[in-house]
Protein backbone atom coordinates (compact mmCIF):
# COMPACT_ATOMS: atom_id res chain seq x y z
CA UNK A 1 0.00 0.00 0.00
CA UNK A 2 2.60 2.24 0.30
CA UNK A 3 2.80 2.97 3.59
CA UNK A 4 3.16 1.74 7.02
CA UNK A 5 0.79 0.25 9.73
CA UNK A 6 0.36 0.32 13.67
CA UNK A 7 -1.78 -1.83 15.82
CA UNK A 8 -1.68 -1.35 19.75
CA UNK A 9 -3.54 -4.78 21.11
CA UNK A 10 -4.10 -3.98 24.88
CA UNK A 11 -4.12 -7.33 27.02
CA UNK A 12 -1.46 -9.62 28.47
CA UNK A 13 -0.33 -11.69 25.37
CA UNK A 14 3.21 -13.68 24.97
CA UNK A 15 5.99 -13.15 22.40
CA UNK A 16 5.14 -16.56 20.70
CA UNK A 17 0.80 -14.91 20.34
CA UNK A 18 2.47 -11.76 19.27
CA UNK A 19 4.54 -13.66 16.51
CA UNK A 20 1.51 -15.63 15.42
CA UNK A 21 -0.47 -12.57 15.31
CA UNK A 22 2.33 -10.51 12.88
CA UNK A 23 2.11 -13.51 10.53
CA UNK A 24 -1.67 -13.68 10.31
CA UNK A 25 -1.43 -9.60 10.28
CA UNK A 26 1.15 -9.39 7.71
CA UNK A 27 -0.50 -11.93 5.62
CA UNK A 28 -4.22 -10.59 5.85
CA UNK A 29 -2.60 -7.58 4.33
CA UNK A 30 -0.78 -8.79 1.76
CA UNK A 31 -4.19 -10.59 0.63
CA UNK A 32 -5.39 -6.39 0.40
CA UNK A 33 -2.47 -5.60 -1.44
CA UNK A 34 -2.66 -8.50 -4.20
CA UNK A 35 -6.46 -7.46 -4.58
CA UNK A 36 -6.34 -3.90 -4.39
CA UNK A 37 -3.17 -2.17 -5.39
CA UNK A 38 -2.14 -0.19 -8.90
CA UNK A 39 1.44 -0.81 -8.16
CA UNK A 40 1.22 -4.57 -8.88
CA UNK A 41 0.70 -5.62 -12.52
CA UNK A 42 -0.98 -9.17 -11.42
CA UNK A 43 -3.33 -7.54 -8.46
CA UNK A 44 -6.93 -8.39 -9.14
CA UNK A 45 -7.85 -4.58 -9.97
CA UNK A 46 -4.36 -4.55 -12.18
CA UNK A 47 -6.11 -7.17 -14.55
CA UNK A 48 -10.02 -6.01 -13.98
CA UNK A 49 -8.48 -2.61 -15.45
CA UNK A 50 -6.50 -4.41 -18.75
CA UNK A 51 -9.55 -6.52 -19.42
CA UNK A 52 -11.38 -4.78 -22.20
CA UNK A 53 -14.18 -7.23 -22.21
CA UNK A 54 -18.08 -6.13 -21.54
CA UNK A 55 -19.26 -9.46 -19.72
CA UNK A 56 -19.35 -10.20 -16.57
CA UNK A 57 -16.09 -10.62 -14.84
CA UNK A 58 -16.00 -12.52 -11.29
CA UNK A 59 -14.09 -11.20 -8.64
CA UNK A 60 -13.19 -12.30 -5.21
CA UNK A 61 -15.75 -11.19 -2.28
CA UNK A 62 -13.58 -8.34 -1.01
CA UNK A 63 -13.07 -6.68 -4.27
CA UNK A 64 -17.26 -6.73 -4.71
CA UNK A 65 -17.79 -5.85 -0.97
CA UNK A 66 -15.61 -2.46 -1.60
CA UNK A 67 -16.60 -1.54 -4.66
CA UNK A 68 -20.47 -1.79 -3.74
CA UNK A 69 -19.38 0.95 -0.55
CA UNK A 70 -17.74 3.03 -3.28
CA UNK A 71 -20.72 3.23 -5.61
CA UNK A 72 -23.04 3.71 -2.65
CA UNK A 73 -21.03 6.55 -1.68
CA UNK A 74 -20.33 7.61 -5.41
CA UNK A 75 -24.61 7.72 -5.87
CA UNK A 76 -25.31 9.37 -2.49
CA UNK A 77 -22.66 12.56 -3.14
CA UNK A 78 -23.52 12.62 -6.85
CA UNK A 79 -20.35 11.99 -8.03
CA UNK A 80 -18.63 13.81 -5.92
CA UNK A 81 -16.51 10.02 -5.03
CA UNK A 82 -15.79 8.40 -7.83
CA UNK A 83 -13.28 5.68 -8.43
CA UNK A 84 -12.49 6.12 -11.97
CA UNK A 85 -10.86 8.89 -11.88
CA UNK A 86 -7.47 7.33 -11.39
CA UNK A 87 -6.78 8.38 -15.07
CA UNK A 88 -7.26 11.79 -14.35
CA UNK A 89 -5.15 11.67 -11.63
CA UNK A 90 -2.03 10.14 -13.33
CA UNK A 91 -2.83 12.86 -15.73
CA UNK A 92 -2.28 15.28 -13.48
CA UNK A 93 0.99 14.19 -12.54
CA UNK A 94 -0.17 12.09 -9.35
CA UNK A 95 -0.25 8.60 -9.82
CA UNK A 96 2.50 5.83 -9.94
CA UNK A 97 4.50 8.09 -12.37
CA UNK A 98 4.53 11.17 -10.10
CA UNK A 99 5.49 14.54 -12.04
CA UNK A 100 4.90 18.05 -10.38
CA UNK A 101 4.94 19.74 -13.51
CA UNK A 102 1.89 17.76 -15.38
CA UNK A 103 -0.36 20.55 -16.34
CA UNK A 104 -2.31 18.97 -19.17
CA UNK A 105 -4.62 21.15 -21.81
CA UNK A 106 -8.33 21.22 -21.72
CA UNK A 107 -7.98 18.59 -24.31
CA UNK A 108 -6.25 15.84 -22.68
CA UNK A 109 -8.29 16.40 -19.77
CA UNK A 110 -11.47 16.38 -22.09
CA UNK A 111 -9.89 12.67 -23.60
CA UNK A 112 -9.57 11.40 -20.44
CA UNK A 113 -12.70 12.67 -18.69
CA UNK A 114 -14.38 10.92 -21.02
CA UNK A 115 -13.10 7.47 -20.22
CA UNK A 116 -14.41 7.92 -16.26
CA UNK A 117 -17.60 7.38 -14.66
CA UNK A 118 -18.70 5.18 -11.90
CA UNK A 119 -22.42 4.17 -13.90
CA UNK A 120 -19.91 2.48 -16.83
CA UNK A 121 -19.60 -0.16 -13.72
CA UNK A 122 -22.79 -2.23 -12.71
CA UNK A 123 -22.08 -5.44 -9.91
CA UNK A 124 -24.02 -8.37 -10.52
CA UNK A 125 -24.73 -10.24 -6.90
CA UNK A 126 -25.78 -13.21 -8.50
CA UNK A 127 -22.72 -14.12 -11.30
CA UNK A 128 -20.32 -12.55 -8.34
CA UNK A 129 -19.00 -10.62 -10.95
CA UNK A 130 -18.56 -6.85 -12.43
CA UNK A 131 -19.41 -5.67 -15.86
CA UNK A 132 -18.20 -2.80 -17.43
CA UNK A 133 -20.38 -0.67 -19.33
CA UNK A 134 -17.33 0.82 -21.49
CA UNK A 135 -14.29 -0.95 -22.06
CA UNK A 136 -11.69 1.25 -21.23
CA UNK A 137 -13.25 2.14 -17.37
CA UNK A 138 -10.57 2.00 -15.18
CA UNK A 139 -10.95 1.24 -11.53
CA UNK A 140 -8.46 2.73 -8.76
CA UNK A 141 -9.04 1.65 -4.63
CA UNK A 142 -6.65 3.77 -3.36
CA UNK A 143 -9.34 6.54 -1.37
CA UNK A 144 -11.37 3.26 0.19
CA UNK A 145 -8.61 0.22 0.33
CA UNK A 146 -6.18 1.47 3.02
CA UNK A 147 -9.53 1.78 5.23
CA UNK A 148 -10.50 -1.96 4.14
CA UNK A 149 -7.33 -2.99 4.89
CA UNK A 150 -7.78 -1.45 8.95
CA UNK A 151 -11.45 -3.03 8.81
CA UNK A 152 -9.73 -6.30 7.80
CA UNK A 153 -7.65 -6.75 10.57
CA UNK A 154 -9.95 -5.06 13.06
CA UNK A 155 -12.15 -8.02 12.03
CA UNK A 156 -9.14 -10.13 12.70
CA UNK A 157 -8.80 -9.09 16.11
CA UNK A 158 -12.55 -9.03 16.94
CA UNK A 159 -12.59 -13.15 15.71
CA UNK A 160 -9.36 -13.75 18.37
CA UNK A 161 -11.43 -12.12 21.34
CA UNK A 162 -9.16 -9.10 21.65
CA UNK A 163 -12.07 -6.25 22.53
CA UNK A 164 -9.51 -3.42 23.11
CA UNK A 165 -6.88 -2.22 19.97
CA UNK A 166 -6.13 0.66 18.05
CA UNK A 167 -5.16 -0.37 13.97
CA UNK A 168 -3.75 2.55 12.13
CA UNK A 169 -2.98 1.89 8.31
CA UNK A 170 -1.71 4.90 6.73
CA UNK A 171 -3.47 7.38 8.97
CA UNK A 172 -7.10 5.55 8.48
CA UNK A 173 -7.95 3.65 11.56
CA UNK A 174 -10.46 1.83 14.14
CA UNK A 175 -10.49 2.08 17.41
CA UNK A 176 -12.52 -0.47 20.22
CA UNK A 177 -12.38 -0.54 23.97
CA UNK A 178 -9.93 1.43 25.80
CA UNK A 179 -6.33 1.95 25.69
CA UNK A 180 -3.84 0.38 28.36
CA UNK A 181 -4.48 3.33 30.91
CA UNK A 182 -8.45 2.00 30.71
CA UNK A 183 -9.35 5.25 29.07
CA UNK A 184 -11.00 6.06 25.57
CA UNK A 185 -8.48 6.09 23.16
CA UNK A 186 -6.61 9.86 22.37
CA UNK A 187 -6.69 10.26 18.36
CA UNK A 188 -4.62 13.38 17.39
CA UNK A 189 -6.40 15.48 14.19
CA UNK A 190 -3.36 16.65 12.74
CA UNK A 191 -2.85 20.21 11.87
CA UNK A 192 -3.40 20.64 7.75
CA UNK A 193 0.25 22.45 7.65
CA UNK A 194 2.61 21.27 4.77
CA UNK A 195 5.72 23.00 6.49
CA UNK A 196 5.50 21.07 9.63
CA UNK A 197 3.70 18.05 11.58
CA UNK A 198 1.35 19.76 13.79
CA UNK A 199 -1.61 18.53 16.32
CA UNK A 200 -4.64 20.26 15.58
CA UNK A 201 -7.00 18.50 17.89
CA UNK A 202 -7.05 15.47 20.74
CA UNK A 203 -10.26 13.72 20.60
CA UNK A 204 -11.31 10.91 22.52
CA UNK A 205 -13.11 8.05 21.04
CA UNK A 206 -14.26 4.13 21.42
CA UNK A 207 -15.50 1.51 18.80
CA UNK A 208 -15.46 3.56 15.76
CA UNK A 209 -13.46 4.11 12.79
CA UNK A 210 -11.50 7.06 11.31
CA UNK A 211 -10.18 9.14 8.60
CA UNK A 212 -8.81 11.98 7.73
CA UNK A 213 -8.41 13.77 3.98
CA UNK A 214 -6.55 16.79 2.96
CA UNK A 215 -4.82 18.61 0.36
CA UNK A 216 -1.84 20.11 2.29
CA UNK A 217 0.89 17.34 1.26
CA UNK A 218 -0.32 15.79 -2.17
CA UNK A 219 0.15 19.34 -3.78
CA UNK A 220 2.61 21.18 -6.54
CA UNK A 221 2.72 24.82 -7.60
CA UNK A 222 3.22 25.92 -11.11
CA UNK A 223 3.33 29.71 -12.23
CA UNK A 224 1.92 30.57 -9.03
CA UNK A 225 -0.86 28.37 -9.13
CA UNK A 226 -1.61 25.57 -6.71
CA UNK A 227 -2.80 22.23 -8.06
CA UNK A 228 -4.13 19.98 -5.54
CA UNK A 229 -3.93 16.03 -5.88
CA UNK A 230 -7.89 15.79 -4.94
CA UNK A 231 -9.63 15.68 -8.27
CA UNK A 232 -12.78 17.08 -9.09
CA UNK A 233 -14.97 14.20 -11.03
CA UNK A 234 -17.15 16.50 -12.65
CA UNK A 235 -14.66 18.60 -14.14
CA UNK A 236 -11.48 16.89 -14.51
CA UNK A 237 -9.47 19.09 -12.82
CA UNK A 238 -7.90 19.56 -9.31
CA UNK A 239 -10.68 21.34 -6.60
CA UNK A 240 -9.92 24.98 -5.99
CA UNK A 241 -11.65 25.78 -2.23
CA UNK A 242 -10.67 26.54 1.15
CA UNK A 243 -11.21 23.10 2.77
CA UNK A 244 -7.81 22.12 4.17
CA UNK A 245 -8.85 19.00 5.75
CA UNK A 246 -11.55 16.71 6.67
CA UNK A 247 -11.85 13.69 9.30
CA UNK A 248 -14.47 11.19 8.94
CA UNK A 249 -15.55 8.93 12.47
CA UNK A 250 -17.88 5.88 11.06
CA UNK A 251 -18.49 2.49 11.97
CA UNK A 252 -16.33 1.25 9.14
CA UNK A 253 -12.83 2.35 8.20
CA UNK A 254 -13.66 1.90 4.64
CA UNK A 255 -16.55 4.24 4.66
CA UNK A 256 -14.65 7.08 6.88
CA UNK A 257 -12.15 6.53 4.08
CA UNK A 258 -14.38 7.01 1.11
CA UNK A 259 -16.64 9.78 2.49
CA UNK A 260 -13.30 11.47 3.55
CA UNK A 261 -12.26 12.33 -0.31
CA UNK A 262 -15.70 13.12 -0.65
CA UNK A 263 -16.03 16.04 1.24
CA UNK A 264 -12.56 17.15 0.09
CA UNK A 265 -14.01 17.23 -3.71
CA UNK A 266 -16.99 18.95 -2.35
CA UNK A 267 -15.69 21.52 0.04
CA UNK A 268 -16.75 22.53 3.54
CA UNK A 269 -20.23 23.91 2.47
CA UNK A 270 -21.83 21.42 0.29
CA UNK A 271 -20.01 18.82 2.50
CA UNK A 272 -21.47 20.30 5.32
CA UNK A 273 -24.52 19.83 3.83
CA UNK A 274 -24.69 16.79 2.47
CA UNK A 275 -23.11 15.54 5.61
CA UNK A 276 -25.87 17.06 7.90
CA UNK A 277 -28.23 15.45 5.33
CA UNK A 278 -26.54 11.64 5.90
CA UNK A 279 -25.77 12.23 9.24
CA UNK A 280 -22.20 11.66 8.89
CA UNK A 281 -19.29 12.90 11.42
CA UNK A 282 -17.24 15.02 9.88
CA UNK A 283 -15.09 17.63 11.22
CA UNK A 284 -13.91 20.09 8.45
CA UNK A 285 -11.11 22.52 8.69
CA UNK A 286 -11.26 25.64 6.43
CA UNK A 287 -8.62 28.02 5.42
CA UNK A 288 -9.34 31.73 6.37
CA UNK A 289 -6.49 33.49 5.49
CA UNK A 290 -3.23 32.42 7.84
CA UNK A 291 -5.78 31.05 10.04
CA UNK A 292 -8.08 27.99 10.14
CA UNK A 293 -11.89 27.84 10.72
CA UNK A 294 -13.33 24.53 12.37
CA UNK A 295 -16.61 23.52 11.36
CA UNK A 296 -18.24 20.06 12.85
CA UNK A 297 -21.17 18.83 12.62
CA UNK A 298 -23.60 17.56 15.20
CA UNK A 299 -22.73 14.01 15.09
CA UNK A 300 -19.17 14.41 15.41
CA UNK A 301 -19.47 16.84 17.88
CA UNK A 302 -22.11 14.31 19.69
CA UNK A 303 -19.59 11.30 19.20
CA UNK A 304 -16.88 13.16 20.93
CA UNK A 305 -18.96 14.51 23.69
CA UNK A 306 -16.44 16.82 25.82
CA UNK A 307 -13.60 14.84 25.33
CA UNK A 308 -11.60 16.31 22.74
CA UNK A 309 -8.85 19.38 23.58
Amino acid sequence: MGTSYHITVVKDVYAKEVITLQDEIDSLLEDVNETFSTYSETSEVSLFNKDTGLNVRPQSVDFITVLKEALYISEVTQGAYDITVGPLVNLWGFGPDFNKDSVPTDSEIEEVWLKTGYRQLSVSTEAQGVKKLTADIHVDFSSIAKGFGVDKVADLLDLQGFENYMVEIGGEMRVRGFNSEGIKWRIAVEKPDSSKRAIHKVINVTDIAMATSGDYRNYFEKDGVRFSHTINPATGKPVQHNLASVTVLAKKSMTADAWATAFMVLGDKKGYDLAIENNVAVLFLVKEGDSLRELMTPTFQRVIGDDAS
